[in-house]
């Protein structure tokens, strides 16, 4: 279920760790209200804020380390991998979109609809979505409904994190003493407001995304994948409704067969 921690993402991962405990040790060593809160003896909020950091740091190596649906091995059944007999298949007229099997050009496996070989991670990905450098993971099938949630935690501690550090700046009489006196501060808000700005891009566009049912991939290349090309502009064979495109995300658990659903769509055309 998850990768060797020491592989090729440890950098990437060890650099992510340092970086959000150096910051929350800031935030913690300035006169911030989160130092003064903790000197008090009021500690609900101080300990709150930890929990949601390391929460974010545990879903960061959930996802980071998860296996996204990688395919490393054929299925044999090939009813059950198309999802439809035959004689459903021959019920689809020429005209229509067609279910054709694909194997992969790299690993030779048989690839599922809405699968895709990453050249980065050398396998192919159930329901692909991208390759996040961020994570130096695949986002797919089984850890995507847990990146989501690990942008939506992160997005609140970075956010939550910006107001801890703009409570700390003091006064000062001149621009000069005002910068020598919260450089730091000044420096670890930048930083978090240019983070939260990301991070709240990619949670709108995924929630965006789910709520059509459709993956990254399948937004930026529709017009090369051979089962959307023929599709109109407006077409999603997989959508079912914003409220049930949702429910499905976040609520089912397993593997779907989008081949049945696909040739369903293809049915009520028809």
């Amino acid at each position: 279920m998850f990768k060797n921690v020491f592989g090729s993402g440890f950098l990437v991962r060890t650099a992510h760790v340092i970086l959000t405990w150096v910051v929350t040790l800031i935030l913690f060593l300035y006169d911030t209200d989160l130092r003064k809160q903790e000197e008090t003896g009021q500690l609900i909020q101080p300990v709150v804020f930890v929990f949601l950091v390391l929460v974010s740091v545990l879903l960061y190596f959930a996802v980071s380390l998860m296996d996204p649906g990688f395919i490393l091995s054929d299925n044999s059944n090939l009813q059950f991998t198309l999802g439809v007999t035959e004689e459903q298949q021959d019920m689809i007229p020429p005209s229509t979109k067609s279910l054709r099997q694909r194997r992969c050009g790299h690993c030779l496996l048989q690839q599922p609809m809405r699968s895709k070989h990453c050249q980065a991670c050398q396998h192919c990905v159930r329901r692909y979505d991208h390759h996040c450098p961020w994570i130096e993971n695949c986002v797919g099938e089984r850890n995507h409904r847990w990146f989501v949630l690990y942008l939506a935690v992160q997005l609140l501690v970075l956010l939550w994190g910006m107001h801890i550090a703009w409570t700390g700046w003091s006064h000062a009489h001149s621009w000069q003493l005002w910068l020598r006196t919260n450089g730091v501060l000044l420096a670890v808000a930048v930083l978090l407001a240019l983070l939260s700005l990301i991070v709240l891009l990619l949670l709108g566009s995924h929630f965006y995304l789910i709520s059509l049912n459709i993956t990254t991939w399948e937004f930026m290349s529709r017009h090369r994948i051979s089962y959307l090309k023929h599709c109109g502009a407006d077409e999603n064979p997989f959508d079912r409704g914003t409220l049930q495109n949702l429910w499905s995300f976040f609520c089912l658990w397993g593997t779907v067969v989008w081949e049945q659903v696909y040739f369903r769509e293809e049915s009520d055309q028809v």
